[in-house]
């Protein structure tokens, strides 16, 4: 997946707004600074997504399901999740991935790639 990166609280807050389209390996992942419960929503939104729930250690928590221009946010049933990765809608159970795998960058886990210096 290529994903892009919304690392600024600017980033976070725009996240996919606007966009009509999304590629097949698009996706977008959001790094928060600590864990915490997370919510997400779709307003000006009009790609359904998902969006994986992942904790601190970098391992998927859970899944869900982003509808088009539902204003309504999808809690994570966590309060330890510090990254969020957006996908096109199915695009985590087409390529195996569920609760518990840990997503990994070029550079190594979630933490090890955002958050060298805290280990």
């Amino acid at each position: 997946m290529e994903a892009e990166q919304a690392l600024t609280a600017r980033q976070i807050e725009t996240g996919m707004m606007f966009r009509k389209t999304m590629g097949e390996n698009a996706g977008m992942l959001f790094v928060f600074q600590r864990p915490n419960a997370r919510g997400f929503w779709m307003k000006n939104c009009p790609v359904p997504m998902s969006a994986a729930y992942i904790d601190p250690q970098g391992r998927i928590n859970e899944i869900v399901k982003l509808e088009p221009h539902n204003t309504n946010s999808v809690k994570s049933r966590s309060f330890q999740i510090q990254y969020v990765l957006e996908a096109p809608r199915g695009w985590f159970k087409k390529n195996g991935l569920g609760p518990g795998v840990t997503i990994m960058t070029p550079k190594g886990t979630l933490p090890q790639t955002y958050f060298p210096g805290r280990q």
